[in-house]
């Protein structure tokens, strides 16, 4: 859905006609209750509309496009920078690998796009607990979406979506077998969460720590 220049994602569409609707009612409530107008009921539908807008604005979609280029490792995701550190990642490759955590707070844009182009190699959805985002202990207790991408060079790099303590739903539309493209959109996390990238340890980084970064438009790393 497109409002002038301003997009929505399709996954915002029923929860904005909920918000719609119910605020609509609320506000017609009110003044069929407490006739008007008074200071309050203006109060209510300056309250609602600002409701509104959050709403819209999380649910943006801008499009950033981008010219392909294997060497560079693209954020997945908006948001500031919380882990860079050498971890064991204990779920595919169980191994040591170079972990990059982005913190999504919920007034960032939450769609979530591909880092690199490639091969699906392995996707997992695992249901968990609701500790807050910025939580070391997120990324492996929480409910979570796991998918490799294996580049046509043969590296492979883990993106993981996290939910955070208010994320309600993790969206993936990766599927195991797709051949994906630099900046196409991977998934969508409503309200509030976290991406992780689980990067090969000699991987070169761009990035320093608590830098806000962009899908698709910030550089997290270069491959050697």
């Amino acid at each position: 859905m497109t409002i002038g220049k301003f997009r929505i994602h399709r996954e915002g569409y029923k929860i904005i006609a909920g918000v719609i609707i119910a605020l609509t009612a609320m506000n017609i409530a009110g003044w069929l209750i407490w006739p008007g107008p008074t200071l309050w009921h203006w109060v209510a539908l300056g309250v609602s509309l600002l409701l509104l807008a959050f709403v819209l604005m999380f649910f943006r979609t801008p499009a950033r496009p981008l010219e392909p280029d294997p060497l560079l490792i693209y954020a997945p995701a908006d948001g500031k920078i919380v882990v860079i550190e050498e971890t064991f990642e204990k779920e595919y490759f169980r191994d040591s690998r170079l972990q990059i955590s982005i913190f999504m707070s919920p007034f960032n844009m939450h769609s979530n796009r591909y880092p690199i182009s490639g091969t699906v190699e392995y996707t997992n959805y695992q249901a968990g607990k609701k500790f807050h985002a910025r939580s070391p202990k997120s990324s492996e207790l929480n409910e979570r979406s796991s998918i490799v991408i294996k580049s046509e060079s043969g590296t492979e790099i883990l993106v993981r979506q996290v939910a955070g303590a208010v994320a309600r739903r993790i969206v993936t539309y990766s599927k195991k077998g797709d051949k994906v493209h630099q900046g196409d959109e991977l998934g969508f996390i409503k309200f509030g969460s976290r991406v992780d990238i689980f990067l090969p340890t000699e991987t070169v980084v761009d990035i320093g720590m608590f830098q806000q970064v962009r899908a698709s438009r910030t550089i997290l790393a270069r491959v050697i």
